[in-house]
């Protein structure tokens, strides 16, 4: 497979890029993840979402101990090429750990995060 394209991305000096994972439906942000030049190209090749686990120094196949896996869609780059944009969707309806729909479920009200997206699944029905 011709990698030209992964050299065109500024990877960062450990040689990473962020990844805003999208639902590509409904355009909602799901979560943000690192991403580095294997977990990209892995991306590509298996059509789902491969993220780099900065704290476990490892490929993370989302989805891949909670069932709830992102089907590749559309990637995009930035106009600075130092952002990776993947549109997904977002299997079973939960990208974040703690069971809800997208990690972005806290809303700064009156100088207080507060939660106001609901819980779709208890993590602990999730996680074994």
């Amino acid at each position: 497979m011709n990698c030209d394209w992964l050299d065109q991305i500024k990877w960062t000096a450990d040689g990473l890029v962020p990844a805003i994972a999208q639902d590509a439906d409904t355009g909602r942000v799901l979560m943000f993840a690192w991403m580095n030049r294997e977990s990209l190209e892995l991306t590509v090749a298996e059509g789902r979402a491969i993220y780099w686990s900065r704290s476990r120094q490892k490929l993370w196949r989302k989805g891949e101990e909670s069932g709830h896996v992102q089907v590749l869609k559309e990637i995009r780059l930035d106009c600075d090429n130092d952002v990776v944009l993947l549109r997904v969707e977002q299997l079973g309806n939960i990208a974040c750990h703690t069971g809800r729909h997208s990690c972005f479920y806290q809303r700064l009200q009156d100088n207080v995060w507060t939660a106001v997206d609901p819980v779709v699944k208890d993590p602990a029905h999730i996680y074994k």
